[in-house]
């Protein structure tokens, strides 16, 4: 089910770290219906400190899981790495089959935005305040604001695009600076 590109900056992946990054993160598969079928983009660093820096991104149809852990070791690394995606799973699960209930569905479809992972980042030093250093491409998918909230904190982010179930117009939800959350709808 998942297919791993682990790369590897200021550190030679060995067979024996790709293994075990395979090995750890594989358990995630428990939670993803059999058809899944996805890429988990791991990248392994060393920083000059001898830290180690795992990060790993799991695009999915319905969710694109991300988490990022620093410690002393490698292995320690991977293992809380793959602790933090398995907490943000169980929570999407959790908060969708909630929703389900609350709505009478007996079987809930989850949707999405999948975020394309390529994204081209230019020169860092603009000529101009306005030029554009980086780009994004998203796919939008049908959803509600809730849903929408979920998958913005299931990705650290402070705003998410989404396409409302309803209206079928783009909206934006943010974080606003007291914590709570913010609802921008386009007029069609």
């Amino acid at each position: 089910m998942l297919d791993f590109n682990v790369r590897g900056e200021n550190i030679e992946v060995t067979e024996a770290i790709r293994n075990y990054v395979e090995k750890r993160i594989s358990k995630l598969e428990k939670y993803f219906d059999t058809s899944v079928n996805a890429k988990a983009h791991v990248n392994l660093k060393v920083h000059p400190d001898k830290t180690a820096k795992v990060e790993v991104t799991i695009p999915l149809p319905y969710l694109v899981l991300r988490a990022e852990e620093t410690s002393p070791d490698l292995y320690a690394s991977v293992d809380l790495v793959t602790d933090k995606l398995e907490r943000q799973i169980r929570k999407y699960k959790t908060k969708i089959n909630r929703k389900s209930r609350e709505k009478g569905y007996k079987g809930v479809e989850i949707s999405g935005a999948e975020l394309d992972i390529d994204e081209s980042d230019e020169d860092e030093t603009p000529e101009s305040k306005f030029d554009i250093v980086r780009t994004k491409r998203v796919s939008l998918k049908p959803m509600d604001s809730e849903e929408a909230v979920l998958q913005m904190d299931m990705l650290g982010h402070d705003f998410f695009i989404y396409q409302d179930a309803e209206t079928d117009g783009v909206n934006i939800v943010y974080r606003r600076n007291d914590g709570r959350y913010g609802l921008i709808e386009s007029d069609d």
